[in-house]
């Protein structure tokens, strides 16, 4: 048999409701007191209140299904994952969070339920920001699933940089970021402490290299190779020996948590203006750095006198051989030290072959030689070097300097017939040309300078162009733990 108790009120000792039904209204306690519900009790009927309970012990890793009113720690370590949401009924809620910082390599999905929509459109999104955490309630069938929060919470408790932008490899314990075109590096925290400097980056930014010279019109005519974008690198984070250039500045570039406008100089065009010499190339910049675009090799006859000789510029470019002499651009301009980049080497006026100078690069001048002879044209001057497991930041021993990765080579300068052109420098440097028999067999065009390289391109004799010069680019280097 069943008991009822019937009651309107239900008081304490000192009288205060405890319970009170009051034209269907009831109150559970009196004004001040607080109302706990018993360890291990479960409520229901009360609806939400825009939060959500976290599944603290149990840490997604693979392809689930979300729960109305459930927060999921997702961990994308080995591998990206699908977060499927329920069935959206009116106030439904769902939270979702980077369990540690991984959603930026491994990105997580999240997919609504059919042709449910996800702020108002459909199919899924993808959460890919480092620390990212993101709440979506359901509304209705026009909005779906709106999120109503959106938070990167990578920052808290970091002792060093923290970044994003470009291609983002790791390696130890350094993080490099590849600029390969325009982009933007972000940092969003940074150590808070001076020790050892931990907000220091490491950079490499070499801007595109110029184009080799090509000739207007028959004749002996002719172009010298282009010069090298300008090359610098910094080595503050104290890379041994060989790891990285001679030219490295001992001081990097001290950050701090804002945005940083990246440039990727482009390479210089061919046959620029006017017809004839090279165009020079365009500048890369990463903070306070900025590497200058390479000289564009001289052109022959086309060219007014100013553009037979090369044109200054990170490296500078090589001259074409008339008049004589005609002297290569002017490299390292404007000046920074260490140096960007070298002169580019003279034309020769002298048969047989009339050879054009070669484009400098970012090597020691010592391993340089771009001047032409009466036989061939000047060799494309040598880049500078950082060994990949060096500057990409591998712990260990260092490697040889063959295994070094080369930028910033100079183009090699043009010959006419039967002559030896110039080979383009290592770093991307284009390879110059020649005519084998003018004029039943027109010259070949200048090899163009390597991209992302920042090398010069070839010069050409003849009905050729000049090779364009290559692109540059933009690499930072920090360590992030």
């Amino acid at each position: 048999m069943t008991s009822t108790i019937k009651v309107d009120n239900i008081q304490d000792q000192d009288g205060n409701n405890i319970i009170n039904e009051n034209a269907n209204t009831i109150t559970i306690g009196a004004s001040g007191d607080t109302v706990t519900l018993a360890s291990g009790a479960s409520q229901s009927g009360f609806g939400r209140t825009g939060t959500v309970d976290w599944q603290t012990g149990d840490i997604k890793t693979a392809t689930f299904t979300a729960a109305n009113g459930e927060g999921y720690f997702c961990n994308t370590t080995s591998g990206g994952f699908t977060v499927n949401l329920p069935a959206g009924s009116a106030g439904a809620i769902v939270s979702i969070q980077d369990y540690n910082n991984t959603f930026d390599s491994n990105s997580l999905n999240v997919t609504p339920n059919g042709s449910e929509k996800i702020n108002g459109g459909t199919g899924s999104i993808v959460l890919s920001t480092e620390g990212q955490g993101i709440t979506l309630v359901y509304i209705d069938a026009t909005v779906g699933w709106r999120t109503i929060q959106d938070n990167d919470f990578s920052n808290a408790g970091s002792n060093f940089i923290l970044a994003t932008g470009g291609t983002i490899t790791t390696c130890g314990d350094f993080k490099i970021h590849t600029f390969t075109g325009p982009g933007t590096f972000t940092v969003s925290s940074v150590a808070p402490g001076p020790s050892g400097n931990p907000n220091v980056a490491d950079y490499l930014v070499v801007a595109g290299g110029g184009a080799g010279g090509g000739p207007f019109g028959g004749d002996s005519a002719g172009g010298g190779g282009g010069g090298a974008g300008g090359f610098r690198v910094s080595n503050d984070t104290c890379m041994p020996a060989p790891l990285t250039s001679p030219l490295a500045n001992p001081t990097g570039i001290t950050v701090t948590a804002t945005s940083f406008p990246i440039t990727v100089g482009a390479g210089g065009s061919v046959n620029g203006n006017p017809p004839g010499a090279g165009g020079c190339g365009s500048n890369s910049i990463f903070s306070t750095i900025t590497s200058t675009g390479g000289g564009g090799g001289g052109g022959w006859p086309g060219s007014p006198a100013p553009l037979r000789s090369g044109q200054p510029g990170g490296s500078g470019g090589g001259a074409s051989r008339s008049p004589a002499p005609t002297s290569g651009g002017t490299g390292n301009t404007p000046p920074v030290s260490p140096p960007q980049g070298n002169n580019g080497g003279s034309g020769n006026q002298g048969s047989p072959n009339y050879g054009q100078g070669g484009g400098g690069g970012a090597g020691a001048a010592a391993n340089n030689v771009q001047n032409a002879t009466t036989t061939a044209g000047g060799n494309g001057g040598d880049g500078s070097y950082v060994l990949q497991a060096g500057f990409a930041g591998c712990n260990g021993t260092p490697g040889p300097v063959s295994s070094a990765k080369y930028f910033a080579g100079g183009g090699g300068g043009a010959t006419y017939q039967g002559g030896t052109a110039g080979p383009g420098g290592a770093g991307g440097g284009g390879a110059g040309n020649f005519s084998p028999n003018f004029p039943s067999s027109p010259g070949i065009s200048g090899v163009s300078g390597g991209t992302n390289t920042g090398g010069g391109g070839g010069g050409m004799s003849q009905c050729g162009s000049g090779g364009a010069g290559g692109s540059g680019i933009v690499i930072i280097r920090y360590k992030f733990q």
